[in-house]
């Protein structure tokens, strides 16, 4: 995991100014696994500098949204949540609950669907002469416990 130095070069090479804010919220988004909200990570970073707007997290995680440092996901309702980018970490795709936003990472298919991620970015890079960059694969769905509170409301009526 890239420490703050190398941010630091990151932030300058994109031109833009390394900040005590920018380096929280990357400090917030490195240390955790969760899939957080831009309100999930004012909360936690309001904490320490208690003069940071909501809106300068915004414009810090579509920043380093657009330099690749973080995956952005977009649920059904509009809310983003955002998850720190790291080796391993980017070969999980994700279960999406379309009814409470919940986001399950899966990787159980790595290798296969490596495999096929390769080969179709291959064809479609020379097919539509295109530069992929990244990938995603969302599931949507609706995780176990929606399904119970959906089946236990349609039993009531």
């Amino acid at each position: 995991m890239p420490g703050p130095h190398k941010w630091r070069k990151r932030f300058q090479g994109h031109g833009s100014r390394w900040t005590a804010p920018r380096e929280a919220v990357l400090e917030l988004l490195s240390r955790t696994s969760l899939h957080m909200s831009a309100k999930d990570i004012y909360s936690a970073v309001h904490r320490i500098y208690p003069n940071i707007g909501l809106t300068t997290i915004y414009r810090t995680l579509d920043l380093i949204y657009r330099m690749g440092i973080i995956d952005k996901i977009v649920l059904s309702d509009g809310q983003a949540r955002y998850q720190f980018k790291s080796g391993k970490q980017n070969d999980h795709h994700h279960l999406i609950c379309t009814e409470c936003g919940k986001i399950i990472d899966y990787s159980e298919f790595e290798k296969e669907e490596s495999e096929f991620i390769k080969k179709a970015e291959r064809r479609l890079s020379e097919e539509h002469q295109f530069i992929i960059m990244d990938h995603k694969i969302e599931f949507l769905g609706i995780c176990t416990k929606c399904q119970l509170k959906k089946n236990m409301k349609n039993e009531g009526s």
